[in-house]
């Protein structure tokens, strides 16, 4: 039969998420304090709803693990790792039942990177009969928010784990708040000050393609937009070292005038400008971060629909940006 677990067990750590939505139907988390979720655009909650980034973690000497879910049909797969390793990644689309097996009989801290696209709600967790569960052991690793588009949620990636934001807090032993949301990256108050009120050692944030895309900020407000983001920000996270992200490449886009006459080109230059003048003020804690030093023409073949990276384009961002954090921010 095996030894049910509930999803809100507190020997259970549910990383990553902003909330959790715990009810008789079980445990669904948040990228949004749920319970606020009517002061956001519903775009934005649809995409909040994902856990991108969340990760469940608990140890157990469990030779196996069952996740009972909510079917969802659009989904990604979730990756399991056992004690820091990569131990399988099993598909969830349309699955109520997930069934993880061949652990080794021993005390594991086990890892579950939830999907990074589809909502993922678990109703219940299995083990072993005679196994253990306990809470894992505090890390004290860094912790860090990661503000963004669909390049950020990274839908395209092949598994959660392989998400450019999961790949660089692996890398550099950061726990991580996943704050990207496909098609909503508009500066949206409501999301800075989500941020400003949760802990975090570093903040970064990469700006301006969704902008681009809807035409949602023209030339006159796109600039206040990213000034007004960073000063609540500041309100909380006054020494924090926030990195500012100009777009990465994409062809279509860099030269073409949106509606409201807007260029990828000239969004960098808005976005560094923006960083210039909060370093004049005497903000020494922010940093820019031009997009194509991250990801430039010579990947255009990585970009299947000429905006999203795929999987080993995502690899390239985690490379590239964990470069950049590590002289800049002392994360070695």
């Amino acid at each position: 039969m095996g030894q049910s677990i509930s999803p809100d067990d507190a020997r259970l750590k549910w990383k990553g998420t902003v909330s959790k939505e715990v009810t008789d139907d079980g445990v669904m988390p948040w990228r949004i304090p749920y319970t606020q979720k009517d002061l956001f655009a519903w775009q934005l909650v649809e995409r909040a709803a994902m856990p991108a980034g969340v990760c469940l973690e608990f140890v157990s000497n469990t030779s196996y693990l069952e996740i009972l879910c909510d079917p969802v049909a659009d989904r990604s797969p979730i990756d399991v790792f056992c004690n820091g390793v990569f131990h399988s990644t099993i598909e969830t689309a349309n699955l109520d039942f997930l069934r993880l097996k061949n652990f080794e009989p021993s005390n594991n801290t086990l890892q579950i990177w939830l999907p990074q696209f589809g909502e993922f709600r678990i109703k219940g967790l299995v083990i072993d009969d005679e196994s253990t569960l306990a809470k894992s052991e505090d890390q004290q690793n860094r912790k860090w928010i990661t503000y963004g588009s669909s390049i950020t949620q990274c839908r395209d990636a092949d598994s959660p784990s392989q998400t450019w934001p999961a790949l660089v807090a692996r890398k550099n032993n950061l726990d991580l708040t996943c704050m990207g949301y496909g098609g909503q990256c508009h500066l949206d108050p409501m999301v800075a000050l989500t941020i400003r009120d949760l802990p975090s050692d570093i903040i970064s944030l990469c700006l301006g393609i969704n902008i681009y895309g809807a035409s949602s900020l023209n030339e006159r407000t796109f600039q206040p937009g990213i000034l007004g983001f960073v000063q609540i920000l500041r309100e909380k996270h006054m020494d924090t070292p926030v990195i500012v992200m100009s777009p990465i490449y994409s062809p279509d886009r860099e030269e073409n005038p949106n509606e409201v006459g807007m260029t990828l080109q000239m969004m960098r230059s808005e976005i560094k400008n923006s960083v210039d003048i909060l370093k004049s003020l005497g903000d020494v804690n922010i940093h820019y971060i031009d997009g194509l030093a991250v990801f430039d023409r010579q990947y255009e073949n990585l970009l299947p629909d000429k905006l999203h990276p795929n999987n080993e384009g995502y690899s390239i961002m985690a490379n590239n940006i964990s470069n950049f954090l590590a002289p800049h921010l002392c994360f070695e």
